[in-house]
């Protein structure tokens, strides 16, 4: 349907799955040029923001900045340390299956040398191998982000109205997460804890 550039039939399909967490980096870009079709500015910086979570690349941070008007975004830094993560968390699925396979494969290997060889086995990969899915399935997460799509928002040093002023910002930049209480959430912003009501961010 999007090749055949009927797009609102595309996105009837789209944003159910989207919603699901059912999508490919491509089927994000899709959206996104959807969405700036029809004037939806915010809803592409979304969409264009999610993509970047799977694909870091300047390309993207130039295209929103066009999108939200800015010239200069935060948040958008990856390391190398976090493509890895974010590579890890893509294809965790797989890892976990890998994974599964090696210790169903251990285990087969420790009852035959038990049975045919009269000697006892090393369990030691069997241990390790438990270890590692135990770790993937339960700590093998993403950074938790979200996009700023609020105008203005306010950051402040406090969870309350009294805090003082740390940026008034426009919507576009991205922010970690690090907890949430009533209506703010705790944030990472430029190295420094702060705060931002929970209103203004769209989670990622």
């Amino acid at each position: 349907m999007f090749d055949q550039r009927s797009y609102k039939e595309a996105m009837e399909i789209y944003a159910p799955n989207y919603q699901k967490g059912l999508y490919s980096p491509s089927m994000l870009l899709k959206m996104a040029f959807i969405a700036e079709g029809t004037g939806d500015k915010e809803q592409a910086t979304l969409y264009l923001s999610k993509y970047y979570d799977l694909n870091p690349n300047t390309q993207t941070i130039s295209k929103i900045k066009t999108l939200t008007g800015q010239s200069t975004l935060y948040g958008y830094e990856v390391s190398d340390g976090g493509r890895f993560v974010l590579f890890l968390v893509e294809y965790k699925e797989i890892i976990v299956g890998l994974l599964t396979l090696f210790l169903l494969l251990s285990l087969i290997s420790n009852w035959w040398v038990g049975k045919k060889m009269d000697k006892s086995a090393s369990y030691w990969p069997t241990v390790l191998l438990i270890l590692l899915i135990f770790l993937a399935n339960n700590f093998l997460q993403g950074p938790r982000t979200g996009l700023i799509t609020h105008s203005p928002t306010f950051i402040v040093s406090k969870p309350s109205a009294g805090g003082e002023l740390v940026d008034r910002v426009e919507p576009g930049h991205r922010i970690k997460i690090k907890s949430g209480k009533d209506i703010w959430y705790e944030i990472e912003w430029k190295n420094k804890i702060a705060y931002i009501k929970k209103d203004h961010i769209t989670r990622l």
